[in-house]
């Protein structure tokens, strides 16, 4: 296709969609769906509430458009209507797990079945939704033809390329992030790699296939998810063994082949959930996965672990734990970044509840009412006054915290999870 034939729409207009939306709306005609209204309200006002967009540069690309005329920019919309001119569909869901840690495929499929009832001969349908291999050819591509009645690789056509986005990075954005693409065929794949190479300022990589497309992207989480299970491990020996754990790997580091990652609590909508989609698929054809479930089983225990911990060194300190309260700053999943989706921050508040604690929450960069929805805590408001705590648990590095006049004394414990503090002005940390 030229570039003034492309109409492409995304579906899904989240961390991930609004990025990717933006950077084809500055080269080609762009509508964005998506079915929260509020979401898309909120865009046509040029505002994003995930601050991965600036005012300025929404305001840059935001268009009305006119009806079947394409126009460069980005039209934000929860009308399925707006979109059934497109011949490029990208699909920017969410793919989640349930409480078993199970993959949940009902976005993606919703959205499969959106799209199936809009395609056209000659349209190809792109997936970035992050899933195990074999999903975009095993599950969605039938959909498509049962609902469009149209025929794969001979009247439409798919390809995969994984998302990349890294939450509150401002450096690493979508288009300075290479890009893995592929197509389900020859023709497709390198027509969707000029597509995207046409945006992306780091350049692309045409994987050899869909499948192996979509296991790239769920083994970059899995390693990470691996090696900081590893770290966690090691933060607990050297716990028992009086070691300080970010000394040791600050020692270790000097060797040039030393990879220094950290301890923590691992959370988000990727390094956490995408190891759970490649066991799945490994348990489907009938291996069971040890290491990866491991690292998930270990780094799932950090929340209780720190809870646990923090409690040890108050009874150390003759503190009273029952209605004594405690302070837990951060809830978002990184830090300076409101995405609350996925905190492990939830597991330590949790633990500490069953001790009777009084638990306050504070994180200016977290939404009230998004946290109360999904976590059922009320946030602080205003700054804590940090005197009125037996305990402070530094859960998320924001730069703000930074300010805090945060330190240990005979009538407080300090836990640094991040390990920013000077480690004479705590009691603990990972």
């Amino acid at each position: 296709m030229k570039t003034r034939e492309i109409q492409i729409a995304i579906i899904g207009l989240g961390y991930v969609g609004l990025p990717l939306a933006v950077e084809f709306a500055k080269k080609y005609s762009v509508i964005g769906f998506d079915i929260n209204e509020e979401r898309v309200n909120e865009l046509k006002n040029k505002f994003d509430k995930t601050l991965e967009v600036s005012k300025d540069v929404l305001g840059s690309v935001i268009i009305d458009v006119v009806e079947n005329k394409r126009i460069i920019g980005l039209l934000p919309t929860t009308n399925i209507d707006k979109i059934r001119n497109a011949n490029i569909f990208i699909v920017t869901v969410p793919t989640p797990t349930d409480k078993h840690n199970r993959p949940v495929l009902n976005p993606i499929l919703s959205a499969t079945k959106t799209i199936g009832s809009l395609l056209k001969v000659g349209d190809i349908v792109i997936y970035e939704s992050t899933v195990y291999p074999g999903v975009t050819e095993e599950e969605c591509v039938p959909v498509l033809e049962k609902i469009s009645g149209l025929v794969y690789n001979t009247d439409f056509f798919v390809g995969y390329s994984p998302e990349r986005i890294n939450p509150g990075d401002k450096k690493h954005t979508v288009a300075n992030i290479l890009k893995v693409t592929s197509g389900s065929t020859p023709e497709i794949a390198k027509q969707i790699d000029d597509l995207y190479k046409s945006i992306i300022l780091a350049g692309t990589f045409m994987a050899k296939s869909i499948k192996v497309a979509e296991a790239a992207k769920v083994i970059e989480n899995s390693q990470r998810d691996i090696n900081i299970a590893f770290v966690n491990e090691l933060s607990k020996i050297f716990n028992l063994l009086e070691i300080d754990t970010c000394s040791v790997l600050e020692a270790a580091s000097t060797k040039w082949n030393f990879i220094n990652f950290k301890p923590g609590l691992v959370g988000g909508h990727c390094i956490g959930v995408d190891p759970y989609y490649l066991a799945q698929k490994a348990q489907e054809v009938g291996y069971h996965p040890e290491i990866i479930l491991a690292g998930r089983r270990l780094n799932d225990g950090m929340g209780k672990y720190i809870g646990t911990e923090l409690i040890k060194k108050m009874l150390k300190k003759g503190l009273q734990i029952i209605n004594s309260n405690v302070l837990i700053l951060g809830i978002t999943f990184k830090e300076n970044c409101p995405d609350i989706r996925n905190t492990k921050v939830i597991d330590i508040y949790n633990e500490l509840l069953t001790y009777d604690l009084n638990i306050d929450v504070y994180d200016p960069w977290a939404n009230f009412n998004e946290t109360k929805l999904e976590y059922g805590i009320n946030l602080l408001t205003t700054s804590p006054v940090l005197n009125n705590y037996s305990a402070i648990i530094l859960a998320v590095a924001h730069d703000v915290f930074l300010d805090f006049k945060i330190e240990s004394s005979e009538n407080v414990v300090i836990y640094d999870v991040k390990g920013i503090l000077p480690l004479n002005k705590i009691d603990g940390r990972l």
